[in-house]
């Protein structure tokens, strides 16, 4: 199968986008812990594709995930949620990170665009990742849909029934 192949660990990805950068390609990155994968997120990182040349999605790790969303998340592991963004053929890399913020991916990978979903503003982008978007000069978008869908409301409705 292709699709882990296209998992890969920040430090070989930065590598890889280094030379990707050197070869006149952008690259875009969204990041997020996606462990409900909804039409919301494959709308928006679609969104995100055409945005650069090179679509990287950072997944959030397990712990991470759980310091994020709670203790009962995430509620498929980070390996698992990687192969399956992996699959799909908008995303061109994945990688796993383990802090609460992408800043330090951002700073790692150094992408021309950083993507958010539509749910961000402004005032919800966590001040460490604009700051280190600001630094390297990394444009902010907002991509997907206006009415945002939620993998934690996703979580909730199916714990009740």
């Amino acid at each position: 199968m292709d699709a882990p192949r296209k998992v890969l660990p920040r430090e070989e990805l930065a590598a890889r986008l280094r030379a990707a950068r050197a070869a006149g390609r952008s690259a875009v990155l969204c990041n997020g812990v996606f462990d409900l994968l909804h039409v919301g997120h494959v709308r928006a990182l679609a969104e995100a594709r055409a945005l650069g040349d090179l679509l990287v999605v950072a997944v959030n790790d397990d712990a991470s995930a759980a310091r994020l969303k709670g203790p009962d998340r995430p509620l498929v592991p980070a390996a698992e949620r990687s192969e399956v963004l992996a699959a799909l053929a908008c995303v061109d890399f994945v990688t796993v990170y383990g802090e609460d913020t992408a800043a330090e991916t951002l700073r790692l990978l150094q992408p021309a665009v950083h993507a958010k979903g539509r749910d961000y503003d402004a005032g919800r982008i966590p001040a460490e990742e604009q700051r280190v978007a600001a630094e390297l000069h990394i444009r902010l978008a907002l991509v997907g849909d206006e009415k945002r869908r939620s993998s934690s409301e996703l979580a909730r409705r199916l714990r009740c029934r």
